[in-house]
């Protein structure tokens, strides 16, 4: 069970309403071929495009959309363009996280006020379906969070996109909405980030694993959660500690050349439907041993689900004070290993799966030794 910290204030507050995660933006080397991926393997549905056919010289931008979750796949089509230096220094990779706000303006306005970076300047565009007004900040690496305000715009996407659908047929598989997002950052900057969403965005601290809770034989890594004031927005920090080899957390940053967003859990109410639709598609998933089932019921109690099929898609279960859990990773999606996902299930629990930590990890650790790494 994760034990929850309190932040070291009683008076948080968010600084501006946050609706939701509004997307997910991916800089790649071939926006194409990834959004085929995504459609094909995550049954996510084509609904707009940017490109040269909209007067868009030098990008390519693939907007995927299932359920409340959507992604946009962002390519250069020229050698210096900033996307293309992006894709070089960190291959795929996560640029920005968009926020669903009511006020763009004024969310960024208060954001800098209260010490965030800028990035880009409020900036409204419209066409005949109405406007969309952005705003950016830095955050942690080249990551930026992107304001978007768009209660008056009714397009696909927003302007600058048109709507474009796939001549495949594609089959969703399930996944609902953004649970949250993981950002690895470097060694004793951990707490610096979990201040700046505390003081910038008036995030709560939510939960603090040290150590001692994310530790294996060979490696640990610090984790610090932080949340809005709708829980819709969930952040998880994580730093390496000292181990007696490689961690995770640091082979990520060797990789990707910066702090960045490790993984995004994405939910689902079924999650042995939504396993399943995966791996028929060929989507690899980190693996525990079958012993991990043998003592899973005595330290998570009764679940509805079969453990059997639980067993045979290795499907993980962990248990807090306010019910269970299930999830499951991915093996990285692209040929650096870093940027993953995670596939959860809610079954009142609120907690990120403290329990199958040291399985996980150990499982992680069995793909460094291949990858000669750990």
């Amino acid at each position: 069970m994760d034990t929850l910290t309190k932040s070291n204030t009683d008076t948080n507050q968010d600084t501006f309403p946050i609706r939701g995660t509004d997307y997910i933006e991916f800089y790649v080397g071939n926006a194409k071929q990834a959004a085929h991926y995504y459609q094909t393997a995550f049954g996510f549905k084509l609904i707009a495009y940017r490109g040269p056919e909209t007067g868009a010289k030098e990008t390519a931008s693939y907007v995927l959309q299932q359920d409340k979750i959507r992604f946009v796949l962002t390519a250069s089509l020229t050698p210096e363009h900033e996307v293309a230096e992006h894709v070089r220094k960190h291959g795929d990779g996560v640029k920005v996280l968009a926020l669903w706000v009511d006020d763009a303006t004024d969310a960024f306005n208060k954001a800098v006020k209260r010490g965030a970076e800028p990035y880009r300047q409020p900036n409204t565009t419209e066409d005949e379906h109405g406007k969309v007004t952005t705003a950016s900040i830095h955050t942690y690496g080249e990551t930026i969070h992107t304001f978007v305000e768009r209660s008056d715009y009714k397009g696909a996407f927003m302007p600058g996109f048109m709507p474009m659908e796939s001549p495949m047929e594609i089959t969703p598989i399930g996944l609902k909405y953004v649970d949250h997002c993981v950002g690895n950052v470097e060694l004793g900057q951990m707490n610096e980030w979990v201040k700046f969403y505390q003081d910038v965005m008036g995030f709560k601290l939510l939960v603090t694993f040290d150590d001692k809770d994310i530790s294996t034989k060979y490696t640990a890594l610090m984790s610090k959660v932080v949340s809005n004031g709708n829980g819709f927005i969930k952040f998880p920090i994580n730093e390496p500690a000292k181990g007696l080899k490689k961690s995770q957390i640091e082979e990520y940053l060797d990789y990707y050349r910066s702090s960045g967003v490790q993984h995004i859990a994405v939910a689902t109410d079924d999650i042995i439907h939504t396993v399943d639709e995966l791996r028929k598609r060929g989507v690899d998933f980190l693996r525990v041993p079958d012993t991990y089932y043998e003592t899973v019921t005595d330290r998570v109690g009764e679940i509805n689900e079969s453990l059997n099929e639980l067993k045979r898609l290795n499907i993980l279960v962990d248990r807090d004070d306010e019910g269970y859990l299930l999830q499951i990773f991915t093996k990285p999606v692209q040929d650096r290993p870093t940027v993953f996902y995670e596939i959860i299930q809610r079954e009142g629990a609120r907690s990120f799966g403290k329990g199958n930590f040291k399985a996980l990890f150990e499982a992680i650790e069995r793909e460094q030794e291949l990858r000669g790494t750990l």
